[in-house]
């Protein structure tokens, strides 16, 4: 069953695993939103919610999900089990810790075994924001009015850069 969005297919979802990810994660969900991208949320455990994780994952593609978008802390085993449930991308945002800011997430994200895939972007903020930007990305090589978009955000960035410190 296909989700949609005011009629329009969801195509990207943010999962992560607590809400207090949600402070990092809502920098992504607000650059899918400035695109246009519809796109869902979701609280989704590696630990607490399996199997939550394991339906998610596996009915993504049914439901019209194109790209995953999952942001973990410490141990950060939700963007890799989500990978071992779909052959969807899976882009994996490390959520900055207390003990270790966000190190140990970041290297529980990008050493995944050879054979399951997962995007790795930057710890944080930084990570969530880019990880939405990729999401676009992938989704604008099918989608022209999309490409547009990106690139028209882009270009805004471009030209916010000041040429002189004030």
């Amino acid at each position: 069953m296909a989700l949609t969005q005011n009629g329009v297919l969801v195509r990207v979802g943010i999962i992560m695993g607590s809400q207090s990810d949600w402070a990092t994660m809502s920098h992504g969900a607000d650059i899918l939103t400035s695109l246009l991208v519809p796109h869902e949320r979701r609280i989704v455990s590696a630990h607490r919610t399996p199997d939550r994780l394991r339906d998610y994952a596996m009915s993504a593609r049914e439901r019209g999900l194109h790209v995953i978008i999952a942001g973990a802390g410490g141990a950060a085993h939700l963007p890799g089990m989500a990978a071992a449930w779909t052959s969807l991308p899976v882009l994996g945002v490390p959520i900055e810790s207390r003990i270790l800011k966000g190190v140990d997430s970041l290297l529980s994200i990008v050493q995944m075994p050879a054979g399951i895939p997962v995007g790795t972007l930057a710890i944080g903020r930084a990570g969530a924001i880019n990880a939405a930007l990729l999401a676009a990305s992938i989704l604008a090589t099918t989608d022209p009015g999309l490409a547009e978009r990106l690139d028209a955000w882009r270009a805004r960035q471009t030209d916010a850069v000041a040429i002189e410190p004030q």
